[in-house]
């Protein structure tokens, strides 16, 4: 009888510096780890480590809750970092530097450390390239989800904050934008002097920035009552102590706000209990709990203030080369290239704070303006034929 031999194996590495949650990542692993395998892991290990020093710079500018939710996050890293380091057989000789991405997100952390950094931290989570990769495991991919997660709630914290002044800023700022460069576009192509142009683009400019922040402040002002109207008040707690303890319709007030029939008895059973309790000698008020859509919403002085200022700021950009003393052509070359830069910027600026690819929501705003501007300038150009 014929022995066959046993196939020679080539271990990867070590199995014992393994602890038993990484061997699941080396034995699904090819069999030989290239040089270029070992260059990957490299760039893991310094971008692990960059990340980590972000959530930590970030955790110094913060106070409890966010602060240890910012160092777990900054432990997490660590222990993908000790995944490579093991990997690797130790410190690379000569370590690679981390990806621009992640170096520009470490520079914002140090001089800013805002709502941005924590946006652009959530897109590096999200882009995780642990999922395809054969000396990753399971958990470490399933952990870059959980912190895309976690980063996005504690961006949230933030974008709720800036909602209100923010989207008018960018509403404003991109309705000057657009609207000025369409209506000098419209009038420049009907043939009329530069100074007239300018003129318009003036007049465009202030009327423009008064509509909107009029009409910005009679906006948040009225969602602002609204939302006061629907709020929880102290109405009826005057006659709370007067209330029957197991016959009373305070309950009906609780289910009217979403509670189930038994939790919203109990409440109401609660609640006077504790006004029979009370001191009669002052009226009783039980603590109400206000939501938060009031800081959503934003201050109506301050978004007036917001749309007013970005719009303006929005509506001179188109009116510059004119102001200049261009005319013609060169104007409006000038004039389409300068918006251009601007609606890319405010574009990618709203893909960042959203948490979406900056990129797309640049060439979006970008098409929109153009097309707003096409349109009028073909208007303007028929206007002008006609006339002529």
């Amino acid at each position: 009888m014929r022995v066959l031999a046993r196939p020679e194996t080539v271990p990867l590495v070590s199995v014992e510096r393994f602890p038993p949650h990484r061997l699941e990542a080396t034995l699904s692993a090819p069999a030989v780890p290239t040089a270029r395998d070992r260059k990957r892991w490299a760039r893991y290990l310094v971008n692990e480590r960059a990340e980590a020093a972000v959530y930590r710079q970030l955790a110094s500018r913060r106070s409890g809750e966010e602060r240890e939710i910012l160092l777990a996050l900054a432990d997490a890293e660590g222990r993908h970092e000790e995944h490579w380091l093991t990997l690797l057989g130790g410190e690379p000789a000569r370590p690679p530097r981390p990806d621009a991405g992640t170096v520009v997100l470490a520079w914002m952390a140090k001089r800013f450390g805002s709502i941005f950094v924590l946006a652009l931290a959530q897109n590096a989570e999200g882009r995780s390239p642990y999922e395809s990769e054969p000396f990753a495991t399971p958990r470490m991919a399933a952990d870059e989800k959980i912190h895309h997660e976690v980063v996005r709630g504690l961006a949230a914290r933030g974008r709720r904050r800036l909602s209100g002044t923010f989207r008018a800023a960018v509403f404003g700022a991109n309705d000057g934008l657009v609207s000025n460069l369409a209506l000098i576009l419209g009038i420049g192509a009907t043939g009329a002097a530069p100074q007239f142009v300018l003129f318009s683009g003036v007049a465009g400019l202030l009327a423009g920035a008064l509509s909107m922040g009029a009409g910005e402040f009679v906006s948040v002002r009225s969602q602002r009552e609204l939302l006061e109207a629907t709020e929880p008040n102290n109405f009826a707690d005057t006659a709370l102590p007067h209330l029957d303890l197991d016959a009373n319709e305070l309950a009906l007030v609780y289910r009217t706000r979403g509670m189930a029939e038994v939790e919203a008895l109990d409440t109401a059973r609660r609640i006077i209990a504790e006004a029979h309790d009370a001191d009669q000698s002052t009226p009783y008020q039980r603590p109400i709990e206000l939501a938060d859509d009031h800081e959503v919403v934003g201050g109506a002085w301050g978004a007036a203030l917001s749309s007013f200022l970005f719009f303006a700021s929005g509506a001179i950009i188109p009116v510059l080369p004119w102001l200049f003393g261009l005319s013609g052509l060169a104007a409006v070359v000038t004039a389409l290239v300068l918006v251009g830069v601007a609606l890319m910027s405010t574009g990618a600026m709203v893909g960042l704070l959203s948490g979406g690819p900056p990129l797309r929501r640049a060439l979006r705003q970008l098409l929109i303006g153009y097309g707003a501007a096409a349109i009028t300038y073909l208007l303007g150009l028929l206007f002008g034929v006609s006339m002529g």
